[in-house]
């Protein structure tokens, strides 16, 4: 198939590429200097002009709580822009498949866990990350009622757990909690540090899962496109606390000093996680242990460092 991917250089754009499904397909992911995803007008010409089989929208302003918190306004315009124009884009191209990668962050911040498809739209967001997650919530309604309209066309959304992995964000404003967690082991190791700071108590739960395992999902979504529900999580099925993670990361990296809580600052949700009971029934499921995850994520990020660019 022609498969159109957006978000081609970001960190689960990288992973879907590199899995080997994506050799068995025509795999176009034009860069965003080559295609600017809030420009209509430019989306809809590349969709008309390319005619492919499917659309992968995996584009988006991502980043942790730090940065969703300081710039909501932005991550709910540009996910929104972005999600709009791609899916509008392809109805008027009346390309045939859009798979739209979604987020946990759509769920209301008092759903019941495991969160369950069918909680989604029926309450308030959680409030650190309510601008991006609006922005999700409606790009996937707008995937539902285009299917609905449209007989032809079959626009479906995959709810991802929150994710970690390789060419992830390390930078501390705007990583998610994984890679943020070994950097600061990694520079207490370096530094020689005795302590590191938590955020909060570390009590409260949250399912990362390795983003090659999500591209391994993506792709057998891809080749079972008919049997997959309009709207489906995609996930580990269990957590961890976040002090699990940091205690992981610690005995990955070497380092083996004690943890502080710093208890004035936000954490977010209490727990996050996904039922996955229909990606189950789908026949999907991941297969990255957290120790293997976190052992292939921080080699990357050392190979980042000696480079410069972490």
């Amino acid at each position: 198939m022609k498969v159109f991917l957006t978000g081609g250089r970001g960190m689960v754009g990288r992973a879907i590429q590199a899995h080997d499904r994506a050799s068995e397909h025509q795999v176009l992911a034009p860069k965003s200097a080559d295609l600017d995803l809030t420009h209509r007008e430019a989306v809809m010409a590349i969709l008309a002009s390319e005619k492919p089989d499917i659309v992968i929208h995996s584009a988006g302003r991502v980043g942790g709580i730090q940065a969703n918190m300081a710039s909501p306004a932005a991550f709910l315009a540009d996910n929104l822009d972005m999600g709009f124009n791609v899916v509008l884009a392809a109805r008027e191209a009346g390309v045939p498949q859009v798979l739209n990668l979604g987020s946990s962050c759509m769920y209301p911040h008092d759903a019941p866990n495991p969160l369950h498809e069918e909680s989604l739209g029926k309450g308030e967001l959680e409030p650190t990350n309510e601008g991006y997650g609006l922005a999700k919530v409606a790009v996937a309604r707008l995937c539902a009622f285009v299917s609905q309209e449209r007989a032809e066309l079959a626009y479906k959304t995959l709810i991802p757990c929150n994710l970690y992995g390789l060419n992830d964000k390390f930078d501390p404003k705007v990583s998610h909690l994984v890679p943020a967690i070994i950097r600061k082991v990694h520079e207490a190791k370096e530094r020689g540090a005795d302590t590191v700071e938590i955020w909060g108590d570390g009590t409260a739960r949250r399912e990362f899962m390795f983003s090659e395992d999500l591209a391994d999902g993506v792709w057998a979504a891809v080749d079972g496109f008919e049997c997959l529900p309009g709207m489906m999580n995609i996930g580990l099925g269990y957590d961890y606390s976040i002090n699990e993670y940091y205690a992981e990361a610690a005995k990955v990296i070497g380092w083996e000093g004690n943890f502080t809580h710093d208890l004035s600052k936000p954490t977010g949700m209490k727990q996050k996680l996904l039922d996955v009971s229909a990606q189950t029934r789908f026949g999907w499921t991941p297969k990255t242990t957290l120790q293997d995850g976190i052992a292939q994520t921080y080699l990357h990020f050392q190979d980042l460092l000696k480079r410069g660019d972490a």
